[in-house]
């Protein structure tokens, strides 16, 4: 992804004294800080939260109602649906649901619809097919906030509906059901609302249970691996139950999670929400995305083990076809495109291509060409997309300003899901287009880097290992990236086949391997001997019994010295100046540079940088400067400037280390080396 400003937070290398104090690695500190945690109770809290951040589920608005609805259906021992979404939140909602209601003795369907012939969310044939069977009550999870016919149908033919949900509610359409629970519908008193539709599901059974936590001890994996699928917030009551889930995966005794574990190859290895983001939850997808969800569904609930072996190897055998559909649906869509960069939404519509897995190459497409991508699917008159956001612009509320030309929608702000009409989409993109226009979000997305790396020694294996413990990482409590400004690229070599890259960068003496995926060496815009700025995300790699830090980069530019050369020639602070603290040597190189020019400086700040001697940074140049300056070595024709100084005759011998200026720069630098550990 390109970037069009790099931001670097205004508390990078602040570390509070009480987290050293308290035992915290300066790297885990500095970043405990920037999110606003600078006590250790502060960091005990959200590091280490238990039991006491699970918000009481009757604060959600009709959860009264429901709980008494179920409690009548264990009463007269009625028949039960579950009827859930296809993606893992929805399959995981599903399971859990259906699980608690058999427990508890009841006579239970799990429903969830095809993708390719029902579509999303509650629809009217399956409702009548659940009545034949007995059905007198359905409770929806992850799905059914928008389905007004819906509910008005089953109310009719004598079904009771309990809506679960988490997504965008539109209040003048709410279902007439007997309890609508979404903790983002208008009058909802709940704290928390970014719950999974699987935390909503886990919610109701809390408030039927009354107890919370007991209920977590049973089913934390499965809403774990809903609420991590579905990129939900993990703050807070999230983070406390993806943790404990992580805990519960890692030690499983479900066959179906060790099962998909040992065939996707990280049985042996640390469970977390990476985990399950790139292994567990594209392949319960894949069985959604390819109209086959009753296998994930089957795994998940199954406590036969050779059961879950099979269909293991069935959900991965269906991951691989998925992949190989997506390569195709992307080849084509790039050639549809036809080398293109338009200007508002990309709209692409076609016969060929499968339901199930346009998003993924939407997503693609919306990276590539940085703008909001949408993939409709066409059969006969009808036509079925899905839509990804790009840069932060609010696809529901696009969509509902285009509700117009749509036969339905639903989802999120970042990824959402229509139908239309062939005969609409002319109109539809025309009026998208529109709407863009005049809410466009910034052309690039700024990338924000959590810290500037500027001591080297901060990423030692004990810093980086400390950062484990601000997992689970995700929506909310991103994986920290820094950054690494004015770095040598010192070796670059393809891997991968050419899809990716091996880096290494050396910075102030220290050399860091670094990896860069999905890029090649012509996208690079950098070679090797060049000085770079690199932002990236440590981890531990281990290869061959040996454990390494190793940087996996988010980008990578040319440096650009001018920004700090002008803050300090201008006379502005910069504390960040005090990585490029001179020697001696540096001084020596700056004067022999200056004599040769004539014994002048330059008079512009570009000129300056153009000036700077082959081995010494612009940025440290610039220090040498002022200092010569302040000691009475150089004197300009303008008050308070170095800009045009010329060397002052006759002048003589100085103590370097009198310089203020370098007084204050050691100072701040000896600060830095008394908070980072030694390797």
């Amino acid at each position: 992804m390109n970037y069009s400003k790099w931001k670097i937070s205004e508390r990078s290398g602040e570390i509070p004294e009480a987290l050293l104090a308290a035992g915290y690695p300066p790297l885990l500190a500095a970043l405990l800080n920037i999110r606003g945690i600078s006590t250790a109770e502060e960091a005990e809290k959200f590091l280490h939260c238990g039991e006491e951040s699970l918000i009481d589920p009757m604060r959600m608005k009709d959860m009264d109602k429901a709980v008494r609805r179920i409690k009548t259906a264990f009463e007269k021992g009625e028949t039960v649906a579950v009827y859930g979404d296809y993606d893992v939140d929805g399959i995981t909602s599903t399971c859990l649901l259906t699980d608690w209601l058999r427990n508890r003795g009841i006579s239970c369907y799990p429903y969830i619809p095809d993708r390719i012939e029902e579509g999303y969310g509650l629809n009217i044939p399956a409702i009548d097919k659940l009545k034949s069977r007995g059905v007198s009550l359905i409770i929806s999870v992850d799905c059914g906030i928008t389905a007004a016919e819906e509910a008005k149908h089953a109310r009719e033919v004598g079904v009771d509906l309990i809506i679960t949900d988490h997504h965008e509610c539109r209040e003048q359409t709410l279902p007439d059901a007997v309890a609508v629970i979404d903790p983002k519908q208008l009058g909802c008193g709940y704290p928390n609302k970014n719950l999974a539709g699987v935390g909503v599901a886990m919610k109701l059974i809390c408030a039927v249970e009354g107890k919370g936590a007991e209920v977590l001890r049973h089913y934390a994996d499965l809403v774990a691996i809903g609420t991590v699928a579905d990129v939900v917030p993990l703050t807070d009551e999230n983070r406390y139950i993806v943790r404990m889930g992580l805990g519960m995966i890692e030690q499983t005794s479900r066959p179906g999670i060790a099962a998909l574990l040992h065939e996707s190859g990280v049985e042996d290895k640390k469970i977390s929400s990476s985990t399950i983001g790139f292994t567990l939850a594209p392949r319960l997808n894949a069985a959604g995305r390819l109209g086959c969800v009753s296998v994930a569904g089957k795994l998940l609930m199954t406590s036969d083990r050779a059961e879950a072996c099979r269909l293991a190897a069935e959900l991965c055998e269906l991951n691989r076809r998925r992949q190989h559909l997506e390569t195709e649906i992307w080849d084509d869509a790039s050639g549809m495109m036809d080398g293109k960069k338009p200007e508002t939404p990309i709209v692409l519509a076609s016969e060929k291509w499968h339901q199930g897995v346009i998003g993924i190459a939407a997503s693609k497409l919306a990276e590539q060409y940085s703008l909001p991508t949408i993939m409709i699917c066409l059969d006969g008159e009808k036509g079925k997309g899905s839509c990804r956001s790009f840069g932060g612009f609010n696809l529901f509320d696009a969509l509902s300003a285009c509700s117009e030309y749509l036969e339905g929608f639903g989802g999120h702000a970042l990824a959402a899901g229509l139908n239309i009409k062939r005969s609409k989409l002319h109109e539809f993109c025309a009026a998208l287009g529109e709407y863009y226009k005049q809410n466009k979000p910034e052309e690039l997305p700024t990338l924000n880097c959590d810290i500037e790396i500027r001591d080297p020694k901060m990423l030692n294996m004990e810093g980086v290992e400390s950062l484990s413990m601000l997992e689970p990482f995700g929506s909310g409590n991103p994986r920290p990236t820094m950054c690494i400004l004015g770095a040598r690229l010192e070796r670059l070599m393809p891997i991968g086949g050419g899809k990716h890259l091996r880096l290494s960068v050396s910075f102030r003496g220290c050399s860091f391997e670094c990896v860069f995926f999905s890029h090649t060496q012509e996208e690079l815009g950098v070679g090797v001997g060049d000085c770079v700025d690199i932002a990236f995300t440590p981890q531990i790699n281990e290869f061959r019994f040996r454990s390494s830090v190793q940087l996996q980069l988010t980008a990578v530019r040319r440096h650009d010295p001018r920004p700090l050369c002008e803050r300090l020639l201008r006379g502005m602070p910069a504390s960040e100046a005090a990585a490029y603290c001179p020697d001696r040597g540096a001084f020596v190189k700056a004067w022999r540079r200056i004599q040769a020019a004539g014994g002048a400086v330059a008079s512009d700040i570009d000129g300056v940088i153009r000036q700077c001697p082959n081995g010494l940074e612009p940025e440290r140049f610039c220090i040498c400067l002022l200092a010569l300056s302040e000691l009475g070595l150089l004197r300009s024709a303008i008050p308070g400037s170095v800009l045009g100084a010329r060397i002052v005759p006759k002048a003589g011998k100085v103590n370097l280390d009198d310089s203020k200026l370098i007084k204050r720069l050691k100072a701040r630098r000896l600060q830095w080396q008394k908070k980072t550990p030694k390797t």
